[in-house]
């Protein structure tokens, strides 16, 4: 395995890899990224558990959507068992890919833990059980300096579990160190990272606001919602298929997903 180290226009390319892969499958792979977020969601809802659970999945999940943009990148067609890919591939990965989601889970954890030291949990309340944002919810100082640490500590936590289900599943390195490549990549190109965090946000902003004009042209302010939610899944489907690319234009190509 040997890490590329690559220019910040890169970063462009990885957007545009990501929404023409994604124009070839539209459906599938929208199909498929509203499965993921069902899953999360139904786990959510279990009592105590049930957000813990989902974190632990969330690698494995996202494993499976880069490995259906792989399959689509290749002329196939992905099907939704692709989304267990890191889970069915034997004994040895599926324990790997579980101990990658303890230690996300405990990380993400460990996040709102330090945020609760500033509000006394309001925000970590939030993130788990859920619930409104009422304006005095808002407004209020501690949480929202809650919220900015808890954003700030997640940063180096995406870093190092960004490549990581994906050396598990295509590179069978250990959780561990995958880890730590996944650092290493990212801080080693991290001008390309910032360009294609960059193009995404601005996307995102871009298409969000053009779709709410012209909803409150056609139909007013309360269409507005029924407008975005579904613009703003169809385009979070867009950047996790843009996910895949990053990880193999960093490292050597892996096993073939189709084999």
């Amino acid at each position: 395995m040997k890490l590329h180290i690559l220019p910040a226009r890169q970063g462009l390319l990885w957007v545009k890899q990501g929404v023409r892969t994604f124009f070839r499958q539209p459906l599938a792979l929208s199909g498929l990224f509203f499965i993921f977020m069902a899953l999360m969601s139904v786990l959510s809802l279990v009592p105590v558990l049930g957000n813990a659970l989902a974190l632990a999945l969330l690698p494995a999940a996202t494993l499976g959507l880069m490995a259906a943009t792989q399959i689509v990148n290749k002329g196939g067609f992905p099907k939704p068992l692709v989304l267990l890919s890191g889970l069915r591939s034997g004994r040895e990965e599926l324990r790997s890919m579980m101990t990658l989601g303890g230690l996300y889970a405990a990380a993400i954890l460990l996040v709102l833990a330090c945020s609760a030291l500033i509000d006394g949990g309001k925000f970590a309340r939030l993130y788990l059980l859920g619930g409104s944002m009422d304006a005095d919810v808002v407004q209020d100082a501690a949480f929202k300096s809650a919220a900015l640490l808890a954003m700030a500590l997640y940063l180096p936590v995406s870093l190092l579990f960004w490549h990581a289900p994906a050396l598990v599943h295509w590179h069978g390195v250990s959780p561990v160190k995958s880890l730590f490549f996944s650092a290493v990549a990212c801080g080693r190109n991290m001008g390309a990272y910032l360009v294609y965090s960059l193009v995404w946000f601005c996307l995102f902003l871009g298409v969000s606001t053009a779709a709410a004009l012209m909803a409150m042209l056609v139909g007013g302010e309360d269409s507005v919602a029924a407008v975005l939610f579904p613009c703003g899944l169809v385009m979070a489907a867009m950047f996790f298929t843009s996910i895949y690319f990053t990880f193999a234009d960093s490292f050597d190509a892996g096993t073939d997903v189709l084999a």
